[in-house]
């Protein structure tokens, strides 16, 4: 029997009404993007309003802004991805931390010079002001073309290392090849493989060292009241070096002895404060892995909420560093690209940047790295929020390039793939003997049949996904080529646009 009339047009009315919700929620995103970079564009034109050239300034605070927005869209990810994925914040509650501590780091910590990937990359002064000008809006705008591209397809880059092909890309068609420091093209490469190796590195030993040390033994709660306020301690002792060092550079820069005796001194602290809150909190859990894993889930979000503001006053510089100086060459008439002080209204551009691109775009990006990946819980996800803090320290301690993205990524690989083996070793048998005195009797199997199944049962369902490792590990091998072939394109249609 036919429907009636009315009712047909009523679920062609409901359809209507459901498509232009949707279509609306998709325009929304963008329509608040382009208003902000309107306002980038006014607030710029109010502030500097003498020059014959200001108008460069202008477009500039523009690009800016939209380089803001994909750091945010791209780069945060690395830091509430795992958050997210462990279900120790909801989305909402991630993009609420991240947008505030991202802020609060690149506005009251941003750094108080630009970033030296210009004056690193590009050698002598081979440019006139108009010239380095042009260079630095080609480079911005290429890279973040790029990272807006790699957002898209949801892939998580490193925005340095975008700005870096853009200047390289930039400074190659506008002096030639002669004009680049090729050497350090070199040790940036070298970054690709060394940060994930060492994030990969420092998650897989902490996630060793937790597993060895509580979650498999046989009572978990009292080696959890023993070992987790050290872990804590560890955590806070190693945050608050990495903030000094890394996080705090426009208000304090402290001596390697000051660094060393705050690390200790966080140490004891962090120490103090968690004993009693773990003996309260695991008195109302049960032994179990599940419930041993809520005790980290305050520490990651602690961990989560520094590496923001870290992130916020380290990498604004990525999006407002080249601003910066093209706003100096403008009004000095000279080419300058290191040593420039970052006004307040440069700082906000990129603060505010940052924190839409997040908001508006972010959610993408962290269900890839939190989520897509591996399956992580809150004790994977606070052994890759503790690793790239250590990573940083160390490699900056022994003056490796790495990348914060890289690291970050690359510790989720780390704390996956050792799961892998350690779930292949347990079904064969083989990592019983290694921890035999810890290990809970539940865990062996009962017959060769059953570790025989398990293994084959493992070897159909691998923990960390394959094609997530290669599609993440080639957008990091063509990030440098290709925002250097963007930035080329860039400025020679610039130049023949302003010539």
């Amino acid at each position: 029997m036919a429907k009636p009339a009315l009712d047909k047009d009523l679920k062609r009315v409901t359809g209507l009404e459901t498509a232009t919700h949707d279509l609306a929620r998709s325009l929304a995103g963008p329509g608040i993007a382009l208003v902000f970079l309107l306002a980038a564009a006014v607030w710029a034109s109010f502030v500097i309003t003498d020059g014959p050239h200001s108008y460069l300034i202008v477009i500039a605070a523009v690009i800016a802004g939209y380089m803001a927005l994909n750091v945010g869209a791209n780069d945060v990810a690395n830091n509430m991805g795992p958050a997210v994925g462990s279900k120790a914040l909801t989305m909402v509650g991630a993009l609420l931390i991240a947008a505030v501590f991202e802020a609060a780091g690149a506005l009251l910590a941003g750094g108080d010079v630009v970033n030296t990937v210009a004056r690193d990359l590009l050698i002598g002064d081979q440019l006139d002001s108009n010239t380095f000008v042009l260079v630095m809006m080609a480079a911005l705008l290429a890279s973040a073309l790029w990272v807006n591209l790699a957002t898209v397809i949801g892939a998580p880059v490193s925005t340095t290392h975008a700005v870096v092909g853009g200047v390289v890309g930039a400074g190659i068609a506008a002096t030639g090849f002669g004009s680049i420091a090729w050497p350090i093209i070199g040790t940036i490469a070298a970054s690709w493989v060394i940060s994930p190796l060492l994030g990969g590195m420092f998650a897989a030993v902490l996630l060793l060292i937790v597993r060895v040390t509580i979650t498999d033994r046989i009572d978990k709660i009292s080696a959890a009241r023993i070992w987790v306020p050290i872990l804590v301690a560890l955590m806070t002792g190693v945050f608050a070096m990495y903030l000094a060092t890394k996080g705090l550079k426009r208000i304090w820069h402290p001596d390697l002895p000051a660094v060393l005796m705050l690390g200790l001194g966080f140490t004891a602290l962090g120490w103090i404060v968690s004993m009693p809150m773990v003996r309260h909190q695991s008195a109302r859990i049960e032994n179990r892995r599940k419930h041993i894993a809520k005790l980290f889930r305050l520490p990651l979000i602690v961990a989560a909420a520094l590496l923001s503001f870290a992130h916020g006053a380290n990498d604004v510089a990525n999006a407002i560093g080249p601003f910066a100086a093209i706003v100096t060459s403008v009004q000095t008439g000279q080419a300058q690209s290191a040593g420039l002080a970052l006004p307040f209204w440069v700082l906000l551009i990129g603060a505010v940047g940052i924190a839409l691109g997040l908001a508006l775009f972010g959610p993408r990006l962290i269900r890839t790295v939190g989520e897509q990946i591996t399956k992580l819980n809150e004790i994977r996800a606070y052994c890759v929020a503790l690793s790239a803090a250590c990573t940083v320290l160390a490699a900056s301690a022994l003056g490796l390039p790495v990348s914060s993205t890289h690291i970050a990524v690359g510790a989720i690989f780390g704390v996956g793939f050792l799961r892998e083996y350690i779930a292949r070793s347990e079904m064969k048998g083989n990592a019983v003997p290694v921890f035999a005195r810890f290990v809970d009797p539940a865990m062996l199997n009962a017959t060769p049949e059953e570790a025989l199944a398990k293994d084959r049962q493992q070897t159909r369902r691998r923990l960390v996904r394959r094609q997530h490792v290669l599609g993440v590990a080639a957008a990091w091998v063509i990030t440098v080529p290709a925002s250097a072939v963007l930035a080329a394109v860039v400025f020679l249609t610039l130049n023949a646009l302003v010539g």
